[in-house]
């Protein structure tokens, strides 16, 4: 009896998809170019619009896309997708949780839900239902992702994997056996687009890859492991070749700091004359009084010689609210239609 009733609790609390938005399905540019004539955040947002199509009219600039925090759960999910298959983006710095918990668990066909009601927090936990402010997530589903990581790393020759390497397999997996075609990591692995997350265990790949560490050790057997240094080398590496760069931050913290340091690695390694990254857009509600990385300035940036100040600007909203209307209107602009396919994740075939 307990049992039927914690089922059609939890069937109530799950009942309402998060529905991604399409940003093909609506025109922003006329809202951003009357915000360009606002003020506040509305004119550093249409600004920051301005940027990012200059980035893409340049044909000599690579786009990194930086996403932290939780916008692919709450919704903006096929949006970056869009970005990657639209040619809008050549690469992608962002969380485990982004990345695993949040795409490629929708890959492999489940889905996150509106909160239409938040109960207590222990009673969520009853029912196996975690959450993420107002939205939920089937933790049954959640550790079928974990073991599907597992599977993956139990089937890979037992070495050191960067983070683009191990999540370039998973998106080989969604290919196969995937149920969503607009996966980022599944058109990432189409497209050639190298995906980093230098805090990779930081997300359910964790669960999954520590089981399978412990498991073949028991068994004394050797196992994959994860190289945080080959992440960073192989970006930079990157950053090198591409010379030219422009960045798309949505949040801040680890993969924020990550893909600017490429320009002082760079330097490290004796090519002094890359170039700082030309273009840089962050969207945060983070505060700077804190001196935190996620919610440090672009131009303080700057003075670590990692991004340019001539074209920056700091946007100061949730992104969730904001990403819709940029790229839809970088979209429907079509600088995309014409610019060089770059697919820097050959570079390590």
């Amino acid at each position: 009896m307990t049992e039927s009733v914690n089922d059609t609790r939890k069937a109530e609390l799950l009942s309402t998809t998060v529905e991604h938005v399409d940003i093909r399905s609506f025109d922003a540019r006329p809202i951003i170019d009357s915000m360009g004539k606002m003020s506040f955040t509305s004119r550093d947002l249409a600004r920051a619009t301005r940027i990012y199509n200059q980035m893409l009219e340049d044909k000599d600039c690579s786009i990194f896309l930086v996403i932290a925090g939780s916008t692919s759960a709450g919704g903006c999910m096929d949006l970056y997708a869009e970005l990657l298959r639209s040619n809008m983006i050549d690469g992608v710095v962002a969380t485990g949780a982004s990345i695993v918990d949040m795409d490629f668990f929708e890959g492999l066909g489940h889905k996150h839900y509106q909160a239409l009601e938040v109960p207590d927090d222990n009673t969520l936990r009853s029912l196996y239902i975690d959450r993420i402010y107002d939205t939920y997530i089937d933790e049954e589903q959640l550790q079928d992702c974990d073991n599907t990581i597992f599977a993956i790393a139990e089937g890979l020759e037992p070495k050191p994997y960067s983070s683009r390497a191990f999540i370039r397999e998973m998106g080989r997996h969604l290919s196969r056996h995937g149920k969503k075609d607009n996966s980022l990591v599944k058109l990432a692995f189409e497209h050639d687009v190298p995906i980093f997350c230098p805090a990779f265990v930081d997300s359910s790949a964790g669960f999954g890859l520590v089981k399978h560490q412990v498991e073949r050790a028991k068994a004394g057997k050797p196992y994959m492991v994860l190289d945080a240094i080959a992440d960073f080398r192989e970006l930079t590496d990157i950053k090198i070749k591409a010379g030219t760069t422009g960045l798309l931050m949505i949040g801040g913290g680890v993969p924020k700091n990550f893909i600017q340091d490429t320009v002082v690695c760079a330097e490290i390694l004796g090519h002094e004359d890359v170039e700082m990254h030309k273009y840089a857009v962050q969207i945060t509600v983070a505060d700077v009084r804190d001196g935190a990385c996620s919610s440090s300035t672009l131009q303080e940036a700057a003075s670590w010689g990692k991004v340019d100040t001539a074209l920056e600007q700091m946007v100061y909203a949730e992104a969730g609210s904001v990403m819709p209307l940029l790229a839809s209107d970088a979209w429907h602009r079509g600088a995309w239609k014409d610019r060089p396919k770059r697919a820097w994740g050959k570079i390590f075939d």
